[in-house]
């Protein structure tokens, strides 16, 4: 897929085996609230879990979104996140796999401009976009407020979330 952000100091890069350790850093950083909760387990415990969940994550992306772009969000050249987008999942429309920022990055209009041109595409290929999110997570927000709605629940913790162009 041919994406380019609008956002002036945005680019994206295709992810490569070189980009894993700070792919595993931006996966951690959305998991860091959660291990501060978890009693009786060590920094090295809390580590070797996050590195096994990247991994599977990493490997259950890799198997089963085949065809999707795999990108590196970098502001002015530095790793600022990662964008994981199908341009047309399963034939229903575009999905976002994943997009998260690290959090020097994150409450910048980043992740919103991004968004904004995701759903600028999907309207000029009149295709739906969709993401799953948790429902803790704080950028569903974001999402609703950008208009996608809820679709569908799996196990009353992953919100199917859906954006439509409407005339």
């Amino acid at each position: 897929m041919e994406f380019t952000p609008g956002h002036p100091e945005i680019t994206l890069r295709r992810i490569d085996q070189s980009d894993m350790p700070s792919l595993l850093a931006m996966y951690a950083s959305t998991r860091e609230e959660e291990m501060s909760k978890v009693p009786g387990w060590s920094e090295t415990m809390k580590r070797e879990f996050i590195k096994s969940q990247f991994d599977a994550q990493h490997s259950h992306y890799q198997k089963n979104y085949s065809g999707a772009d795999f990108w590196v969000i970098c502001k002015n050249k530095s790793s600022a996140g990662r964008l994981y987008v199908h341009e047309n999942f399963q034939g229903r429309g575009m999905r976002i796999i994943d997009i998260t920022l690290l959090p020097a990055f994150r409450n910048y209009g980043i992740g919103s401009s991004i968004l904004k041109d995701l759903m600028q595409l999907s309207t000029q290929s009149e295709k739906p976009l969709s993401i799953h999110v948790e429902s803790f997570n704080p950028a569903k927000n974001l999402y609703n407020r950008l208009g996608f709605n809820k679709i569908s629940e799996t196990n009353g913790v992953y919100h199917l979330m859906e954006w439509k162009h409407t005339i």
